[in-house]
């Protein structure tokens, strides 16, 4: 059908004339009521948007010398934080001559993991960033 016979049966319905697929020879045309399609999409990414699932990311700071008790703490926050389903990043964060006993933040670390490794699992392994040694978890699925 040619396009001035289309406009004018989309005149006649009071609908509009929306364009399917324009490469296409011919052009693809579909009548509707263009207001109601862009509000039932919106509704549709709405709805989407409500079901899924956001991880946030949840930081613990530790410091090298840090007593059994405050690191039980810690290991409880990390668990309640898993179990909602949020990744945690753990840093040990070092000042002065601290810097120079890394292996003291590796052990830590790695025992912070196994503590909490029926939570969640190690999703990027310790490493040195400046002044700090990250590790994150995830949780498990």
């Amino acid at each position: 059908m040619s396009s001035k016979d289309a406009l004018h049966l989309a005149d006649e319905r009071k609908l509009d004339l929306v364009k399917i697929s324009p490469t296409a020879k011919p052009p693809v045309c579909k009548l509707m009521d263009y207001s109601k399609f862009k509000f039932e999409q919106t509704k549709k990414e709405k709805e989407a948007r409500k079901k899924q699932k956001t991880i946030d990311i949840k930081e613990l700071r530790l410091s090298p010398n840090i007593d059994t008790h405050d690191i039980n703490v810690k290991i409880r926050k990390a668990i309640e934080f898993l179990e909602s389903g949020d990744k945690v990043k753990i840093t040990v964060r070092f000042r002065g001559r601290e810097l120079g006993h890394t292996d003291v933040a590796y052990k830590i670390l790695h025992s912070f993991a196994e503590q909490v490794s029926s939570y969640g699992v190690v999703d990027k392994p310790p490493k040195m960033e400046a002044r700090s040694m990250a590790m994150f978890l995830a949780p498990r699925p």
